[in-house]
């Protein structure tokens, strides 16, 4: 139940009408309950003309905020134009000039030997899409996937993702997934914690699969996210990642990095895979790739071109204002070296958030790469587990929330146990901007902590 009991508000008759019917399935309008009407940069503005931050950004999707201009013109050359809107995977000038500009976003070690799919609209879709791929070309079936991984929610890649509340009720997912431990260190999968859960991590895994009776048969590909997403906001060690590019070269096993929310500069780099300074087999985009618009692409290496035509089709593959406002996007971001102003801003967030963190008893851990943050909010009133870690306490996350939304920053919350605050802001927020998130968050965690010490909630 929210914090505050609102007066009548002018977004009341459109969440009523969508909670009438909508499905039961619906998420962000239960815990961010308004009806949007306006939206430019990082502002949201809802019904009743109150303005929000909005560090959701279309779930990372909204790498230059809401109704950039170069987003806006592209759409509307686009349209003044009458270029086709949609064509299947038939090629046009537009579709050739957006897969140059992203094979030229690329490292050119990788580019150079690269093929493209494009999917359907959604990233889980080429998901499915990488995962039929590597089986075509290894002809094996095993998928070595993450605890705490998020692929999608198809049949197919909720069997890949760690998130168990979607898949408890589905049955006949894909069988042969094993998931292995992924290097959390604030929550040490092992007990030990710091930099030891990597090192840990990587001798387990080429543990398992030196081990002919490990159980698994040998896998088709390794999928994983460089900084996991919906899993808590938490960046795998870049000696971990060069330890999984190793081990997956050594055992000829396909590797797929899943840059669905990563791509495109969020975390400090064009892509997060940069950071160490490895190349994938696979690489998963979408979100951010089609400017605010539907679009998804498998970029892989040319040794795995082995399916046949039609092997994975979609009717919307052939999205051409997406890849306008995406070819604008990039360029833009390239231009403008947006991703190392991400780097530099989102490293001004964490300081801000790891000062309230040592003001504060209930913030566990702070972490994240570039404009990718989570904070974590734990209940220090209980015992804490062997490495000292407080439990999660997801209860104070939902009024941090709401107490969040009331002062007009939009957060969503995520982690194991929905207990991590995640900051996903558009690339383009500016310095002042941060500090201002940062002072509204430290405002609703004092008051959500004010809050619990007077009893109104555990």
């Amino acid at each position: 139940m929210n914090a505050y009991v609102a007066e009548k508000s002018k977004n009341d008759p459109y969440l009523q009408s969508q909670a009438a019917r909508e499905s039961n399935a619906r998420s962000y309008p239960r815990r961010i309950p308004i009806a949007i009407l306006e939206a430019e940069g990082i502002y949201v503005k809802d019904m009743d003309g109150k303005v929000y931050y909005d560090c959701l950004a279309g779930a990372g999707t909204l790498a230059l905020g809401h109704n950039h201009p170069v987003v806006i013109d592209a759409i509307k050359t686009m349209l003044d134009s009458k270029r086709p809107l949609h064509t299947l995977d038939l090629t046009t000038p537009l579709k050739e000039q957006f897969v140059d500009e992203l094979f030229s976003s690329l490292p050119e070690a990788f580019a150079k030997d690269a093929r493209i799919q494009f999917c359907g609209p959604t990233g889980g879709d080429a998901i499915e899409a990488a995962i039929k791929l590597v089986k075509t070309a290894t002809g094996h079936r095993s998928i070595l996937s993450f605890q705490g991984g998020y692929h999608g929610s198809t049949h197919g890649t909720m069997s890949l993702s760690g998130t168990l509340g979607q898949k408890e009720r589905v049955h006949g997912l894909i069988p042969d997934v094993h998931f292995l431990p992924y290097p959390y260190a604030y929550r040490c999968p092992f007990g030990v914690g710091g930099e030891q859960t990597h090192r840990i991590s990587s001798r387990y895994i080429e543990n398992l699969l030196n081990d002919p009776e490990s159980g698994v048969v040998s896998p088709c590909g390794m999928i994983f996210e460089a900084v996991q997403g919906e899993g808590g906001s938490i960046p795998a060690p870049v000696e971990w990642i060069r330890e999984m590019r190793r081990i997956t070269q050594e055992k000829n096993i396909p590797l797929i990095i899943d840059e669905v929310q990563t791509g495109l500069g969020r975390t400090g780099k064009m892509f997060a895979f940069e950071h160490a300074g490895i190349l994938p087999d696979v690489l998963v985009l979408s979100k951010a790739i089609g400017g605010s618009l539907p679009l998804s692409v498998v970029i892989y290496h040319k040794k795995l071109d082995a399916w046949k035509p039609g092997a994975h089709i979609g009717t919307f593959r052939g999205n051409q204002m997406a890849m306008a406002a995406g070819l604008a996007t990039l360029k833009y971001i390239k231009e403008n070296d947006i991703a190392t102003k991400a780097e530099q801003l989102g490293n001004r967030l964490r300081d801000r958030l790891n000062e309230l963190k040592s003001k504060v008893e209930f913030i566990g851990d702070v972490r994240g790469r570039g404009l990718m943050i989570g904070v974590e909010i734990v209940n220090a009133n209980e015992e804490p587990d062997k490495l000292g870690h407080f439990p999660a306490y997801p209860k104070l996350a939902s009024r941090i929330q709401q107490e969040c939304l009331h002062r007009g920053l939009i957060l969503e919350i995520g982690g194991r146990h929905s207990a991590v605050m995640r900051f996903l802001p558009p690339l383009i927020v500016t310095e002042q901007q941060i500090d201002e998130i940062a002072r509204i968050f430290s405002e609703a965690c004092h008051a959500s902590c004010a809050a619990l010490h007077a009893g109104e909630y555990v």
